[in-house]
């Protein structure tokens, strides 16, 4: 599975349940600032906060943006309701792994949205934009969840230039693993089996 971060709360995913690649975006909404990419050709869409402004898609990508349950094209994704009206929060399952996307929140989640986005592999989550989580908040959520990998996004890039960088966040929760990576390549027997890994994605 490959992950890389497109800014804001995007996030690509390229995972192969079976023996052809499938290609998730995550949140490809179009950014006020900074430079994004203006088409995209997924299998998969999924939007956290509906589809309204969001880029132009090619293809014939498979749309998601409500809560429930889907099996597409080898991919079981489980969406909950988020805090507001419109917003969802995800969990990826592919390759025998787990990936919840909580989208931008800033508190921490109900008892429902623990249920569906418990015993995952890697959680990705906000840090440091005004509407994400602060370091305090976000690391509660990490020992609540206790992923095995954590993934932030929505610090400060050139989509968003007034949020925090992530420096404060790692050392905070006393990550050494500061260098940021195009991508991130994981596969089920590379997972940590006790301390989280923080895993920090340069902006593509």
């Amino acid at each position: 599975m490959h992950i890389s971060w497109l800014g804001n709360t995007a996030i690509k995913i390229q995972t192969k349940p079976f023996d052809k690649d499938v290609t998730i975006v995550i949140d490809p909404y179009k950014q006020k600032k900074g430079n994004f990419p203006r088409s995209l050709t997924p299998d998969i869409a999924l939007y956290t906060r509906g589809e309204e402004g969001a880029i132009t898609l090619s293809g014939e990508p498979f749309i998601f943006s409500s809560p429930g349950e889907v099996d597409t094209r080898g991919v079981l994704i489980t969406s909950v309701d988020g805090h507001e009206a419109g917003q969802i929060m995800l969990r990826i399952d592919s390759e025998n792994m787990t990936v919840a996307h909580v989208g931008m929140i800033k508190k921490q989640l109900t008892a429902r949205q623990l249920e569906v986005l418990s015993n995952i592999d890697i959680l990705c989550l906000p840090v440091g934009h005004p509407d994400s989580f602060d370091n305090e908040n976000a690391i509660k959520l990490i020992n609540e969840i206790e992923p095995k990998i954590v993934i932030p996004y929505a610090f400060n890039s050139d989509n968003d230039p007034d949020a925090k960088v992530i420096d404060s966040f790692l050392k905070e929760i006393g990550s050494k693993n500061g260098a940021p990576e195009k991508k991130v390549i994981i596969k089920e027997k590379d997972l940590p089996e006790e301390d989280t890994l923080v895993m920090v994605l340069e902006k593509e």
